[in-house]
């Protein structure tokens, strides 16, 4: 059975999702982006004091440091030259928040419910896996959901960080033993990914002055 704490952090974890893509000023996304970093590395420090498992505790470390501080200070520094305003989405706020909980509620409630087919030994069945594994699809398809609907190459970086929180999740469901020295060179990994990502970015603004991916059509020549 999960715990109090892990069921309210992990609701805090999907709320802070939606309001990552929903926000269109962008100083306020990244922040709450932040928030959900620090919450999730709170979650590994549940989860590795309830299944005395210690590689957890690097987990959060290392997330608490690149997620936390890392990421949020690059999409600070790139949001300061590129405007804090999201350029307009494909559709309005109210119908993009309703499309958004029911594939959130439907990822929750098939991840949930077929957990047992997804892993991979025995030990992995049940709580706390199963209740994280269901918050992860809900992280992920969030992530997915901003990068199919959103304009904005900024909030499209934005929507790729809660990808990579939502595969750091699902991790600890299904691998949790990984080693540190491969969660450290993952970690490695997403932060060159985010500043490269953010290069581009900037690049496309500093050409067309606009932030907006309908507009890279006028790269062409």
């Amino acid at each position: 059975m999960a715990s109090g704490a892990t069921i309210y952090i992990s609701l805090l974890l999907i709320v802070t999702s939606f309001v990552v893509v929903e926000w269109r000023y962008l100083k306020g996304a990244i922040f709450t982006y932040q928030c959900q970093s620090v919450l999730m590395a709170l979650m590994f420090v549940l989860y590795g004091t309830a299944l005395d498992n210690h590689a957890l505790y690097y987990w959060a470390g290392t997330a608490l440091v690149s997620k936390g501080v890392i990421i949020p200070w690059l999409l600070r520094q790139y949001v300061n030259k590129v405007g804090a305003e999201e350029t307009r989405p494909m559709m309005g706020a109210a119908l993009s928040f309703i499309l958004a909980v029911v594939v959130a509620a439907l990822a929750f409630w098939w991840t949930f419910n077929h957990h047992d087919d997804l892993v991979i030994t025995a030990e992995l069945i049940g709580e706390p896996y199963r209740l994280n594994l269901a918050v992860a699809a809900v992280v992920l398809v969030i992530g997915f959901y901003a990068l199919l609907t959103r304009r904005d190459a900024f909030k499209i970086v934005i929507g790729l960080c809660l990808l990579e929180n939502a595969v750091h999740l699902s991790l600890a469901s299904l691998a949790p033993t990984i080693a540190e020295t491969a969660m450290i060179g993952v970690v490695t990994d997403v932060v060159i990914s985010v500043w490269m990502m953010l290069y581009v970015v900037r690049s496309i603004y500093g050409a067309v002055g606009s932030t907006d991916t309908t507009n890279i059509s006028q790269l062409n020549g």
